[in-house]
C-alpha cells in the first residue's frame, strides 16, 4: 500500500460531497492535501474542520470549467505548496434531465466541468510527475461512464468521456514506460444529494451507497495503485454485458431497474433546475 505520508494530494471539487470526504481521508493519512472549490464558504469551513482535527489541507477557490483559471491556480498551488503527487479530479455536476428537457447550457456546463479540466489538470501536473518519474492520476467517473442511463444523456457521455481519458492516459503512460500511475474510479450512485430521488430496484445488489463507504473504497483503490475500481462490485456485470446484443443489455437495463434509476430524481436543489 502506497505511503503518502508529506506527499500532496490535490482533490478537484473537495469542498462538499465525497471529495471533502477524501480530502478528510487522505490528510488522515498524512498527505498534505490542496482542494479547489469554486465554494469559497464550503472551503473556509473545511480548512476550519481540518484544522480542529490537526490536518494539513489548504483550500484554494478555482472554476474549473475555465483553462485559463486551472492553468493560473496551478501555477499558484506549486509555487505554494510544491509539485503535485497525486491528482484527484473529483468535481463534477449532473442535471438529470432528459436529453430534449435539458436546456444547452446546461449540456455545455455538465461538458466544461466533467470533461475538460480533466485534460487541462493533466497537462499542468503531469509534465513534473514524468520529470520526477512519480505520481498518480485519479479520474472519478461513474457507473454512468460503463452504460447509458435514460434522464442522464449529457451526464453519461461525459463519464463515459472520462473512462476513456483514463484509459487513453494510462496507455501513452504504459508507452513511456513510466511510473506514474492512473485510476478510475467508477461508482454506482453515492447518497451525497448530487443523486437525491434515485431508486434502485435491487439494493442489495445496486445499492445507494452511504458517502464513508465509497470514500473508504476509493481511498484504500489509490493506495493500492488499482487501475480501476467498480463499486459496487455487480456494478461490474455491465462489461460482460457488452459482449451480448443490445437488446439483451436493454432487458437486463430494465429489469434491474437502471432504466428508471432517474425518474424521481430531485438533486441537491429539488430538482428546480
Amino acid at each position: 500500500m502506497k505511503d503518502i505520508s508529506g506527499k500532496l494530494v490535490l482533490v478537484t471539487g473537495g469542498a462538499s460531497g465525497i471529495g471533502r470526504l477524501m480530502a478528510l481521508d487522505f490528510a488522515r493519512r498524512g498527505g498534505r492535501v490542496a482542494v479547489w472549490d469554486i465554494s469559497a464558504p464550503a472551503l473556509r469551513a473545511l480548512e476550519k474542520e481540518a484544522a480542529a482535527e490537526g490536518l494539513s489541507i489548504t483550500g484554494m477557490g478555482c472554476d474549473i470549467s475555465g483553462r485559463d483559471a486551472v492553468y493560473r491556480r496551478a501555477k499558484a498551488l506549486v509555487k505554494k505548496l510544491g509539485p503535485v503527487d497525486i491528482l484527484v479530479n473529483n468535481a463534477g455536476v449532473v442535471s438529470g434531465k432528459t436529453l430534449l428537457e435539458t436546456p444547452d447550457e446546461k449540456i455545455e456546463k455538465t461538458i466544461q466541468v466533467n470533461v475538460l479540466p480533466l485534460f487541462w489538470t493533466a497537462k499542468a501536473f503531469l509534465p513534473s510527475m514524468l520529470e520526477r518519474n512519480s505520481g498518480h492520476i485519479v479520474t472519478v467517473a461513474s457507473a454512468a461512464g460503463l452504460i447509458g442511463v435514460r434522464g442522464l444523456a449529457d451526464y453519461c457521455a461525459s463519464k463515459f468521456a472520462a473512462v476513456g481519458f483514463d484509459e487513453s492516459l494510462r496507455m501513452e503512460l504504459r508507452r513511456m514506460k513510466s511510473a506514474v500511475k492512473t485510476t478510475v474510479i467508477c461508482p454506482f450512485f453515492i447518497d451525497t444529494g448530487m443523486f437525491a430521488g434515485v431508486k434502485t430496484r435491487f439494493p442489495l445488489l445496486l445499492p445507494v451507497m452511504q458517502p464513508r463507504y465509497a470514500v473508504r473504497r476509493i481511498v484504500k483503490a489509490v493506495l493500492n495503485k488499482r487501475k480501476r475500481l467498480i463499486i459496487p462490485p455487480f456494478a461490474g456485470t455491465i462489461l460482460l454485458l457488452r459482449l451480448f446484443p443490445l437488446g439483451f443489455l436493454d432487458a437486463v437495463a430494465d429489469f434491474f431497474g437502471i432504466s428508471h434509476a432517474m425518474d424521481e430524481f430531485k438533486g441537491r436543489n429539488g430538482g428546480k433546475g
